[in-house]
């Protein structure tokens, strides 16, 4: 990706002016909270000195989702203005207000990543997904967004991008997840609003809620930095990218009746069609109901919840083959 002619002069955001060669840690109020204080996003700016892309980093656009937080944070101690091409924004807690609750949402129960593109007028979620847009997306060409599991579930480390675009693959294939996804876009998502502006933005996946997750963070920031290296930003040796596998279609293995499941694949398995995955059974272990996979490939995610209703997700698999399809229970 070629670098942007622009990005050796000083960079604004929300009206604070970073020269290159320098670092800045500000924050942008965007909501006043029922005591009548301000809360605002913090943000940190790392200009290079030399020319180069702008990219966003951010983290828990839902707020129980920690090791995005973790992973940008150690980034960040990489990272010299001094010698770095381009332009870095990060901004580690996108969802403040979900953040301080520990919750996916914000407090009125919106999803912050269905909010956008937003609006300056609109609902508290609206009008963080509008300052987001306005001042972030809208400065950069591309994007890294972090993220776990829902609650109650992990994910295996993964990037969920469009890889159909070529330069967006290439940004796959340096992060090395074992597993880059062809993820369709959500309404109202970040990455479809920002893809819809014409940033090129990988979303990646790893771990679960309310948890740092040592081998997620760790797969994260290598990806990170290697992404960086490959638009040319930064020359760090780093740890060789393992082969990322591309798949273009999942499924999620669902409880066929209630009761108390027990999942019996790990992730990363590789499980046949028609292989057992996990059973169901009642309160005395009687009878179980014996779920099998539909498809055969690799498990991505799983649940850690073992009481279950009929239609719960269990195991979500990457298949091997077949016509796209995507089933994101997780709804980024």
């Amino acid at each position: 990706m070629p670098p942007d002619d622009h990005t050796n002069g000083p960079i604004t955001v929300g009206g604070v002016t970073v020269p290159p060669g320098r670092k800045i840690q500000f924050e942008l109020p965007f909501a006043r909270v029922v005591t009548g204080a301000t809360e605002s996003l913090p943000v940190k700016v790392i200009n290079g000195r030399s020319p180069g892309p702008h990219v966003w980093l951010s983290a828990a656009i839902h707020g129980d989702e920690l090791n995005g937080i973790q992973i940008i944070r150690t980034v960040l101690r990489e990272l010299d203005a001094k010698t770095m091409r381009g332009a870095l924004i990060a901004v580690p807690i996108v969802n403040p207000l979900g953040f301080i609750i520990q919750s996916r949402y914000l407090p009125d129960r919106r999803d912050l990543n269905r909010s956008f593109p937003g609006s300056a007028r609109g609902s508290t979620a609206s009008r963080l997904a509008h300052l987001f847009m306005s001042e972030i997306v809208d400065k950069c060409a591309v994007g890294i967004d972090l993220h776990t599991a829902a609650n109650h579930r992990t994910n295996l480390p993964q990037v969920r991008a469009d890889l159909d675009d070529p330069e967006t693959a290439k940004l796959a294939r340096a992060f090395g997840a074992p597993f880059s996804i062809h993820a369709r876009l959500p309404d109202g998502s970040l990455r479809q609003s920002a893809t819809e502006r014409g940033k090129k933005v990988l979303l990646y996946e790893a771990g679960q809620a309310n948890r740092f997750d040592d081998d997620a963070i760790e797969v994260g920031v290598n990806g990170v930095l290697r992404s960086l290296r490959r638009l040319g930003m930064i020359d760090l040796r780093l740890p060789r990218a393992a082969r990322t596998r591309f798949v273009r279609r999942t499924r999620w293995m669902r409880a066929r009746r209630g009761g108390i499941a027990e999942v019996t694949v790990r992730l990363g398995d590789y499980v046949e069609e028609g292989a057992s995955i996990a059973h169901i059974s009642d309160a005395f272990g009687v009878r179980p109901t014996v779920i099998k996979a539909s498809v055969s490939g690799w498990v991505i995610a799983r649940s850690l919840r073992p009481l279950v209703n009929s239609g719960d997700a269990l195991v979500h698999i990457a298949a091997e083959s077949g016509p796209d399809r995507d089933e994101p229970a997780e709804r980024r």
